[in-house]
């Protein structure tokens, strides 16, 4: 009992020490990077603001949010705070300037994260072409994979093909450098994730795993995890060199050897912190690796922030 109480104890003097250590970097770095205080006017439309014709795919910040459709999982008030990442249902996250979604799935083919679940993918997916319809120029990446020790649900990479295959741009490694224009009509990057299945094979209307990577650190201790994402961003290629999406996500997550559980309150942790993390990134020389942020609770700050980088990449000021 004794030891027990001491670890929490010194968990709670580390989550001290990591949360001063991110308010005195703020203090004395601050939010300054090129266009910062550039706001798109319509964040429904705001790849079709920054000129089509000229915004490559290699070149956009792409604003995503982590674990995208967990707005409604669990049941409300007992086992939802444990799961849920996000309040807005998909087509909101999507009308906000989301443009990275990451859906996990069951072998039901309904929507979950851990042991929790939600509602079936076709939900996910009707808000997708919601969207779709109500815009012209927004370009999506959707990851769909299997959550970890699940099922792949059957025959899913047909399902994707059957219901998105009109909007699906075809795995190409040009893409990385055509214009929004170039890709069009054609409006969502596929990710296909199962964790036994076949991959999607090069050339098809689905990417494979490759093609979106992260590194992910299991923590609750935000400057842990912001220094990881530097060092890892680090040691990526340029955007405008790789054949792949990356991926830095701006969580932490609820650590069960800790008394706070809940999503919440423990990513709340990091999620201010995102602006300073572009700005680090410039300070730090590697500004030009940055490509997907993903965040939970996504915002229209954090919306705006991944927009105005792409701005400055766009006009040829980053």
């Amino acid at each position: 009992m004794g030891s027990g109480v001491s670890r929490q104890v010194e968990r709670r003097k580390a989550l001290t020490v990591e949360r001063r250590k991110l308010y005195d970097l703020h203090q004395s770095c601050g939010e300054d990077f090129p266009a910062c205080a550039f706001r798109p006017s319509d964040r429904k439309n705001w790849m079709d603001d920054l000129h089509p014709e000229k915004l490559q795919i290699c070149k956009i910040v792409w604003p995503g949010t982590h674990d995208s459709a967990t707005d409604r999982i669990g049941i409300p008030l007992v086992t939802r705070p444990f799961a849920q990442c996000q309040t807005l249902s998909v087509y909101r996250q999507l009308v906000l300037g989301c443009r990275v979604l990451d859906i996990r799935v069951q072998k039901d083919r309904r929507v979950c994260h851990g042991i929790l679940v939600s509602y079936n993918v076709d939900v996910v997916i009707n808000d997708i072409k919601k969207f779709l319809s109500e815009t012209h120029s927004e370009i999506i990446i959707l990851e769909v994979r299997t959550e970890y020790g699940h099922d792949d649900p059957p025959e899913f990479d047909k399902y994707l093909v059957d219901h998105l295959g009109q909007f699906l741009i075809h795995h190409n490694d040009n893409v990385f450098h055509k214009t929004i224009s170039e890709v069009l009509p054609k409006r969502i990057i596929c990710i296909w994730k199962p964790r036994n299945s076949p991959n999607p094979k090069n050339g098809s209307p689905l990417w494979n795993s490759g093609h979106l990577k992260d590194d992910w650190i299991n923590t609750d201790l935000p400057s842990t995890k912001f220094e990881s994402n530097l060092k890892y961003l680090s040691e990526q290629p340029p955007v405008s060199a790789r054949k792949f999406f990356y991926r830095v996500e701006n969580t932490v997550t609820p650590r069960p050897d800790n008394p706070v559980v809940c999503v919440g309150p423990v990513t709340k942790r990091i999620h201010e912190f995102a602006r300073l993390f572009i700005t680090q990134c410039f300070s730090r020389g590697i500004a030009d690796r940055l490509q997907i942020f993903s965040t939970d609770y996504i915002d229209e700050d954090f919306v705006d922030a991944c927009v105005a980088l792409t701005y400055a990449r766009a006009e040829g000021k980053a």
